[in-house]
């Protein structure tokens, strides 16, 4: 087995699912596990400049550049250690499917869920590939812990490259980072940019082999809190205010039109994550995002704007019915890549064509902890780290694609 997968492997055997709910940094204290791991596995392969900030779990490393390394500017390489809040991340047991054939994938051995091509139209490109899949209860952990062993994979073999008689590769100072907590939009919270010491970086927190992003969403979190007045159902005419209800009209003036599931490319969109609650009180949780800044920012005014007719509707119960608490996450890096950092853009396309892999470039629909690092001062575009399905159970990567991505990597690091 390849030495990147049995990294692959061996990091989604540790839980690191993040949570939104704890307000701690890391959010979870199960993060430092693999903290800690890659610390001492970056020891083992002879990383220079190890420095782990073991309170907030980031990690930061170098690989020394080569005798005949000219470039003075540093380029690095981050992924991040948590999973996604969204699907349980214990116990994770993958299973391997050998030569695919083009149909139907059972996960886990009762077949309660599958992988269909017929809801999966994306898995006839991997016919005669090796997937590796969840067994239908947790998700995989790809995202992005393919990112991590791609990463670490490169640096042992650029390291062991230099200590060996005949070098071939020659490269730069390369710096590497591992975050916390990118999940929940707190990856670079405690990011310390002069502790990475790169001046461009690539984040290795893509899906299928090829992406290659520079633009991705503006990014922000709703917490909307609705109040009801409960009364005895047999006498409530007139009197009984229900949240429940009234949290459904709030949720329905956003426009079912502008929901994740009816939006694609660079439409914009409001998510309800989570929703709680009783005759009294109602909680619903919302991420708010859109490639465009204006249309972002009319978004949120959108949100506000119908949490203020609701309390001016049903005045007579209560002084306020509704309050939103906006909080912007992160930004759209493409007013940070064009055109002065194109460059970056342009090397990893190139690197990508000289090993045969097709560049996908199109806009995240999503965030990266790059968006938040170019605008820190570190121009960050994301690459692919091969998954499929990321955030669930039907989760799954090609063998092939992490292996072809650890060898993206150690191209661009040498053509930079």
């Amino acid at each position: 087995m390849e030495k990147v997968i049995e990294r692959f492997l061996r990091y989604i055997s540790i839980d690191t699912q993040s949570s939104e709910m704890s307000g701690l940094s890391p959010s979870t204290e199960k993060q430092k596990m693999l903290g800690k791991m890659l610390e001492e596995e970056l020891k083992e392969i002879g990383a220079e400049g190890i420095d782990y900030d073991e309170e907030h779990n980031y990690l930061y490393a170098v690989i020394p550049a080569t005798d005949g390394g000219k470039n003075e500017k540093v380029l690095g390489f981050i992924a991040h250690m948590d999973t996604s809040p969204e699907a349980s991340g214990e116990n994770v047991k993958p299973q391997f499917i050998y030569d695919y054939d083009g149909g139907i994938v059972k996960l886990g051995e009762d077949g309660k869920y599958t992988l269909d091509p017929a809801n999966f139209p994306e898995l006839k490109k991997y016919i005669g590939k090796t997937l590796i899949t969840t067994d239908g209860t947790t998700l995989l952990g790809a995202d992005d812990k393919a990112g991590i062993a791609e990463i670490m994979a490169m640096a042992e073999e650029l390291l062991e490259d230099q200590r060996s008689e005949v070098p071939k590769y020659i490269h730069g100072k390369i710096a590497i980072a591992f975050t916390p907590d990118e999940e929940i939009g707190e990856g670079t919270k405690f990011f310390d940019v002069k502790r990475f010491g790169a001046d461009y970086a690539y984040t290795v927190d893509g899906g299928e082999i090829g992406e290659l992003e520079y633009e991705n969403f503006n990014a922000a979190a709703a917490a909307v809190t609705v109040k009801g007045l409960n009364v005895h159902p047999g006498e409530a005419k007139d009197k009984m205010l229900n949240a429940v209800r009234v949290a459904e009209e709030f949720d329905g003036m956003l426009g079912q039109s502008e929901r994740p599931e009816y939006t694609e490319g660079y439409e914009g969109f409001f998510h309800l994550m989570r929703f709680s609650g009783n005759i009294e009180e109602a909680h619903m949780d919302y991420i708010i995002r859109d490639h465009d800044k204006v249309k972002f920012e009319e978004k949120k005014e959108k949100m506000q704007r119908n949490a203020d007719e609701l309390n001016a509707k049903y005045a007579k119960f209560l002084d306020k019915t509704i309050t939103v608490e906006l909080r912007d996450q992160y930004y759209n890096m493409k007013s940070c890549i064009e055109p002065d950092n194109m460059f970056l853009v342009e090397n990893a396309r190139k690197a990508m064509e000289r090993l045969g892999i097709k560049p996908i470039i199109s806009p995240v629909r999503g965030g990266t902890d790059g968006a938040n690092l170019s605008f820190m001062g570190v121009p960050c575009p994301n690459l692919s780290a091969g998954g499929h399905n990321f955030h669930g159970r039907f989760e799954y990567v090609p063998a092939e694609s992490i292996i072809k991505i650890k060898e993206l990597l150690v191209e661009i690091a040498c053509s930079f």
